[in-house]
């Protein structure tokens, strides 16, 4: 909820993409620990919270997993255009919540060496579009589609295969790298050919536009510091600050 218009510490609620639920508490921790201001965090899938804001959402700005919704919000006058940012770009995973991941995964799929597939519901989540996109071009949406279990957003997706309902499943890299390094269980990362880049943009919303704690945070995100973090995450970051400019695929 967001305080009284007058002071210099107006609170600020932000939506934000599932997929970048980690990096993005890492990064307002260090916000706040700097700033000594208040960021209060929204979590959901990008397509729930672009009807949110639509129906009068209380959020001041919005972090999406993809560049058509922040983009929407500006054409329906809900957000403003000047603020929209290209933040990160997100890489994909299929994962194994164990250590056993052949290399040749378009063999495992073919053969159908597993019971269920998570991925996440492309309606609604950028991720999941993604995936269907790769097994598309891996000529294996058919083959493997009665074994497809969605989840809402890339968190649940992440969710079927960490408690065993799904035995693999396409999940945001973010989600299971720090530091440069898997942390459990085995993945392989999907080439950028495979699909879309999946470029994340945000945008400041109208009702915030004069909120000054939050323009500080702007400014926070596009430093080398939070770049740095996002690599650590699997995530790479556009050198353009707009998506204006058009950007070829990042090497790894």
């Amino acid at each position: 909820m967001m305080a009284a218009a007058a002071g210099h510490s107006r609170e600020v609620t932000i939506a934000v993409a599932s997929n970048f639920t980690v990096p993005m508490q890492a990064i307002v921790a260090r916000y706040e620990a700097r700033s000594q201001q208040r960021i209060q965090l929204v979590f959901g899938s990008s397509g729930k919270i672009y009807a949110q804001i639509r129906n009068g959402a209380p959020f001041d700005a919005f972090f999406s997993a993809d560049q058509e919704k922040p983009a929407r919000l500006i054409d329906e006058g809900l957000a403003e255009p000047d603020s929209r940012i290209t933040y990160a770009e997100g890489r994909l995973a299929l994962w194994s919540r164990h250590n056993n991941l052949p290399e040749n995964i378009q063999v495992l799929l073919k053969t159908s060496q597993f019971d269920k597939l998570a991925l996440a519901n492309p309606k609604l989540a950028p991720y999941g579009t993604a995936a269907q996109q790769v097994l598309h071009n891996l000529q294996l949406d058919a083959r493997t589609r009665t074994r497809w279990v969605q989840g809402e957003n890339i968190s649940q997706t992440y969710q079927f295969v960490a408690s065993g309902n799904a035995d693999l499943g396409f999940v945001a890299l973010s989600q299971i790298m720090r530091d440069g390094e898997i942390v459990a269980g085995s993945a392989w990362v999907v080439p950028q050919s495979l699909h879309t880049p999946v470029r994340q943009d945000a945008v400041i919303l109208t009702r915030a536009v004069d909120n000054t704690v939050l323009a500080d945070f702007w400014r926070y995100m596009q430093e080398a510091e939070v770049a740095t973090l996002l690599a650590s995450y699997g995530y790479a970051r556009s050198q353009a600050v707009t998506p204006s400019r058009e950007e070829g695929p990042h090497a790894e």
